[in-house]
């Protein structure tokens, strides 16, 4: 099972712009041992749920064909905690896309209050320039992630 940290899609631009929501609730068991009696949500899980957010744009420009993966945190400066009840609003900007890589500029926002500002850049593995080889099928953009992936996006978006 993938574990997923956005809830959904509010925005959706191909190829230039994503906009998704994570609620940060107590169900989430990892709250309840970060900082017991204080719980936030690390920051190691918010650049997660930007690597998803921006890993999503960036195969949705690719067409899903091909296997994007997180290659580097270029920056993830943090302002605010985050608190369960909030509601998180990750934007991803694809700056730069090409063959074998892309990077995405993000933001995170609780209320309009800004919480991180995070820049990463993802590989596309099967044209990295180490010669590395990978299996053939789609590990990352699987049948079943695909199928899940139709629920997070607005309905009034075209089929990918």
């Amino acid at each position: 099972m993938r574990w997923i940290w956005i809830d959904k899609f509010v925005e959706f631009e191909p190829g230039k712009r994503a906009v998704a929501i994570k609620n940060v609730t107590m169900a989430e068991e990892h709250l309840h041992d970060h900082f017991p009696g204080y719980p936030t949500m690390p920051a190691s899980l918010m650049i997660e749920a930007m690597a998803q957010t921006g890993g999503i744009l960036v195969g949705q420009a690719r067409r899903f064909q091909e296997k994007v993966i997180l290659a580097k945190v270029g920056k993830a400066v943090f302002h605010k905690l985050v608190r369960p009840g909030d509601q998180l609003h990750l934007e991803a900007i694809i700056d730069n896309i090409a063959e074998e890589a892309a990077v995405i500029s993000g933001t995170i926002r609780c209320e309009n209050q800004l919480i991180a500002e995070i820049n990463l850049m993802f590989s596309h593995i099967d044209r990295n320039l180490a010669g590395m080889e990978f299996p053939e099928e789609n590990f990352v953009f699987n049948a079943q992630f695909m199928n899940l992936l139709k629920c997070y996006l607005p309905s009034d978006e075209p089929e990918m």
